[in-house]
């Protein structure tokens, strides 16, 4: 199965990145994931999606409640839908800081324990703060996710405040916490991506996420990054799915554009990766044309998540 690590549906048109026309809400996000994709000549979907609102709705705006009670009220859709849609979509709680660190962790234990929200997301560029001086401001939501169980991944790619090793302090104190590099640490306004690589190499916790990586890029940190250390993930909107997922696909290719990976290492970067880290059952890929053309009409009802703590 393909697992997305990065996804933005929503009932309101984007504050920030202002995305025209209609939401882009889960129905639409569904739409996008089933595709199909070809890979390796075979048609697949993004069978599940951690889902989280866009960033920039996750402000204050007049009009918002406070504290615990605004965090929810962000936060109310992306629930919403992982309810709707359990064997599509898993919850990433979009933490903001100045909601209140405790507010932020008391939020993010309600929604594992409620929703089964597997995932946690830093964006200090948006939500404005140092992430290595604001320690005390990360040390509550860090806490409840090594007690959880829950991923981490940090928006990466662009200064002042998401620089990849900016977040090192945090990183560092929480060993027994999964951290996922968003990005592979390149936005429009930076390239960080070899930070990343060796963040992830040098460092037990840390992971690297594929999208937003060039293509070239990606076939040298792959060939060097023990395999389970790359997941698949793409910021969609704005990103389009496919090219990202080629992108991984090439790397099954022979040099130098690719590297002669297996088909079945293929799988842990798409999905297996990630579902080993979030307690999913990891699963092979179809091993022909028509094992993938059934998966794509299976209703997926034998994969198995684990339930949310108690």
């Amino acid at each position: 199965m393909i697992i997305d690590t990065h996804l933005h549906p929503t009932n309101l048109v984007d504050e920030a990145w202002r995305h025209t026309g209609t939401p882009f809400n889960g129905e639409r996000m569904l739409k996008l994931m089933d595709g199909p994709y070809m890979i390796n000549g075979k048609p697949r979907r993004i069978d599940m999606g951690f889902i989280q609102p866009p960033p920039g709705n996750t402000g204050y705006r007049d009009g918002n409640r406070m504290g615990r009670e605004g965090i929810r009220d962000y936060m109310a859709y992306i629930a919403e839908l992982c309810q709707k849609y359990p064997d599509r979509f898993i919850g990433n709680f979009n933490y903001n800081p100045r909601w209140g660190p405790e507010n932020g962790a008391a939020e993010l234990e309600f929604h594992v324990k409620e929703y089964g929200f597997k995932m946690l997301k830093l964006h200090a560029n948006m939500h404005g703060y140092r992430p290595d001086r604001a320690l005390d401001w990360l040390r509550p939501a860090m806490k409840k996710c090594a007690e959880l169980g829950v991923v981490v991944l940090i928006h990466t790619g662009d200064g002042p405040y998401t620089i990849p090793t900016m977040f090192y302090p945090i990183i560092r104190e929480f060993p027994m916490v999964n951290f996922i590099i968003g990005h592979f640490g390149i936005q429009t306004g930076g390239n960080y991506s070899f930070e990343s690589f060796w963040m992830a190499m040098d460092t037990p916790n840390v992971y690297c996420e594929s999208g937003w990586c060039f293509q070239s890029r990606i076939v040298e940190f792959a060939k060097e990054l023990p395999k389970h250390k790359i997941v698949f993930g793409t910021d969609s909107p704005p990103n389009e799915p496919g090219m990202w997922l080629r992108e991984l696909e090439v790397l099954c290719h022979e040099p130098p554009h690719g590297l002669g990976l297996s088909e079945d290492d293929l799988e842990g970067y798409l999905g297996n990766n990630i579902a080993k880290l979030v307690g999913i059952d990891p699963t092979p890929p179809p091993r022909n044309l028509e094992e993938a053309k059934a998966r794509l009409t299976d209703t997926y009802a034998g994969l198995r998540r684990e339930p949310a703590p108690a």
